[in-house]
């Protein structure tokens, strides 16, 4: 992906969503819905950098502005930016950030001085949050068009069944025993399971292992780039992964997967229609807070032969063949 440097005699663009990976998965439509809107403009997408192998991915992105939060000004003179696009939040913080260069027009939720967009709406699918957005701008989006690109490099496991162990707050994270539980089982039944998650997450993901009876080799956390991951899911015959970046690539190549859903609601976060996906949960215990350090109880109540269910189930549907979400 190319840095954005000077500018290249088209107007520009600019499409703020400064968060992590799965954020960045549900403005897809939405993204993809402002390339066609705006087909002569350089469309220059403001994320953090670590995400530069996804961004590739997306589609009619030319450029991207590394921004790893909302903390410093964007590097942009006044008058560079035509079209500005708020696809991170409807706070004073994102809004500001987007004025400074005083872009011709502001695609975002009204408020912060923008009075003919949107109301901001809480209890909606982000994916429909963006989607919306755009649209009501003239840029008509899908909420459900969260296709990428193919990774230009084949993974080396093509066929794997892809257990996701980490989650970036502990809220999200499935305890170890179950995921071994869940891995030991999988692959007892045939299958060639291989364990993900970043590097801050390896010493999870190799303590899964153990427990599980897995060699080192089946360790992939730590070991692949964002992209290797995105071709990893791409090629997979399932993914089970609690709500994470990893969950959204396997909903972003209609790949097989359980999703385990702890604080975030389904409802909001959760898969599109195609897939086949199913989501574990159970609503009725559900705390919601999002920043805890200890695992949500509606992720707790998943049990490991919920997850083995799932899986089977999904086993027994085509992968080239769309289907519903299941909500257990």
């Amino acid at each position: 992906m190319r840095r954005l440097g000077p500018p290249d005699g088209r107007p520009e663009l600019l499409a703020l969503r400064a968060l992590k990976l799965g954020d960045l998965l549900v403005a897809v439509p939405a993204l993809h819905a402002l390339r066609r809107a705006y087909p002569a403009h350089r469309l220059v997408l403001a994320v953090p950098g670590w995400l530069e192998d996804i961004v590739d991915l997306v589609g009619g992105v030319d450029a991207l502005l590394p921004t790893p939060g909302l903390d410093d000004p964007l590097p942009l003179p006044p008058g560079r930016v035509d079209v500005a696009v708020n696809l991170h939040g409807n706070g004073a913080e994102s809004a500001g950030l987007l004025a400074a260069p005083r872009p011709r027009l502001t695609i975002a939720h009204r408020g912060h001085g923008i009075t003919d967009g949107p109301d901001w709406q809480d209890g909606v699918h982000e994916r429909v949050r963006w989607a919306r957005l755009v649209t009501a701008f003239g840029a008509p989006a899908d909420p459900d068009d969260v296709g990428l690109l193919t990774p230009p490099t084949a993974t080396p496991w093509p066929g794997a069944t892809v257990v996701h162990v980490g989650a970036f707050y502990g809220s999200r994270q499935w305890p170890v025993d179950r995921f071994a539980g869940v891995a030991a089982a999988l692959r007892a039944e045939g299958r060639h399971v291989v364990l993900t998650g970043s590097g801050r997450e390896r010493a999870r993901a190799t303590a899964v292992a153990r427990l599980a009876g897995f060699d080192d080799d089946a360790v992939l956390a730590g070991r692949q780039t964002l992209a290797e991951l995105a071709a990893l899911v791409a090629a997979a015959r399932l993914v089970v992964s609690a709500d994470t970046g990893a969950a959204h690539l396997a909903s972003a190549y209609r790949v097989p997967s359980v999703v385990l859903f702890g604080p975030a609601p389904p409802e909001e976060w959760g898969p599109p229609a195609h897939g086949p996906h199913v989501v574990l949960t159970d609503a009725r215990v559900r705390r919601g807070a999002t920043f805890a350090d200890e695992p949500d109880p509606a992720l707790l109540a998943v049990t490991v032969e919920d997850v083995l269910a799932a899986a089977r189930s999904l086993a027994e549907v085509p992968a080239s063949r769309a289907a519903g979400n299941a909500a257990r």
